[in-house]
């Protein structure tokens, strides 16, 4: 199953009988029996989770639990929303929130969300530099740029969006200053090598890792799509966008169902990109024309953000760099590829 479709919830209902409306033939009325349903589950404090639910509807004292072991202290709330009341948690780490819902008529529902630690200051970020056609020397691999220094903890990198991705990394806490750079192995390469650097950036001897970054390494990850796809960054899974790119080597008419794009996929995520703000369309609907194209690149002549980018969120921000000039792990070169 692709990971961008899975369920964010695991529920598990228990009513009386079905778990929706029923006649009530001494009252010539429907009986409501459905379970209270979990829309979301967000960290909105240190030592705050939010619980929204689809109906008004409240958390079961006694019954509410959060993995690894977190100390709940207690629980509140009105309406549609609950708040559950912790120890705090630690930036950026995954936790599980366990607990039964009910609803004013009884109906209950157990179930089991993940969210990840809240971050009071978020390191802000951008995608610097990337490559899709990577060689075996040369894997793919994604260069973020931090423009504000502060907590990567729960930044998570998405190849694709989150409504529909096929890998994601959500960082764990660790501090950055404005300036660096970290680096994201798409398709991990010389092994034992591949560490995850949070302190030191020397730790890692993986192909193409930089002594000048952190670097990080996607298990499993068998790289990007070489010629259309979608790249985006988010504060927190669940949070608000940083960063987007979009690229493309194809054009509207290149497919009639899918508006160029090729897949249904890759237009919905596409569509998401620009609809979360992290890319901009020229015309009232995304098309293959306002992504950066990735013809001319290579392993060595990445996609690069140029010096001057205003950050439009546009291939306007883009360019290819020569043979050889790709500059992970350091400021970018403003050379051009010569097609």
């Amino acid at each position: 199953m692709n990971p961008g479709h899975r369920l964010p919830f695991l529920l598990g209902a228990a009513c009386l009988a079905s778990c929706g409306p029923v006649a009530d033939s001494r009252a010539g009325r429907e009986v409501d029996l459905r379970p209270p349903v979990v829309e979301a589950v967000r960290t909105i404090g240190p030592a705050e989770i939010s619980v929204e639910f689809d109906e008004e509807a409240g958390l079961v004292p006694g019954k509410v639990a959060i993995l690894p072991d977190l100390p709940v202290s207690g629980v509140s709330g009105t309406g549609r929303q609950a708040v559950v009341r912790a120890a705090p948690q630690t930036p950026g780490r995954r936790y599980t929130l366990e607990a039964e819902a009910e609803d004013a008529r009884g109906n209950t529902a157990s179930f089991a969300a993940e969210f990840y630690g809240f971050n009071p200051r978020v390191a802000r970020l951008l995608i610097n530099e990337f490559t899709t056609r990577g060689s075996g020397n040369h894997p793919d691999l994604v260069e973020l740029k931090v423009t504000a220094g502060g907590d990567m903890g729960g930044a998570v990198l998405y190849q694709g969006t989150p409504g529909s991705f096929d890998n994601r990394l959500v960082f764990p806490s660790f501090v950055v200053r404005e300036g660096d750079f970290i680096l994201v192995h798409f398709k991990p390469a010389g092994d034992p090598g591949e560490v995850d650097e949070t302190s030191v950036k020397d730790a890692s001897k993986g192909c193409d890792a930089r002594d000048s970054a952190f670097d990080f390494w996607v298990a499993g990850g068998m790289g990007l799509s070489g010629n259309n796809g979608v790249l985006s960054l988010y504060e927190r899974p669940g949070g608000k966008p940083m960063d987007g790119v979009l690229y493309s080597n194809r054009t509207a008419t290149s497919d009639e169902s899918y508006r160029g794009f090729g897949s249904e996929e890759t237009l919905a995520r596409a569509e998401e990109l620009v609809r979360d703000g992290g890319w901009k369309a020229a015309g009232p609907r995304v098309t293959p024309e306002d992504a950066i194209s990735p013809e001319g690149s290579t392993g060595t002549r990445s996609i690069c953000r140029s010096s001057a980018s205003a950050d439009t969120d546009s291939a306007e921000d883009w360019h290819i760099v020569p043979t050889r000039k790709a500059t992970f792990g350091a400021d970018n070169s403003d050379e051009r590829h010569a097609p």
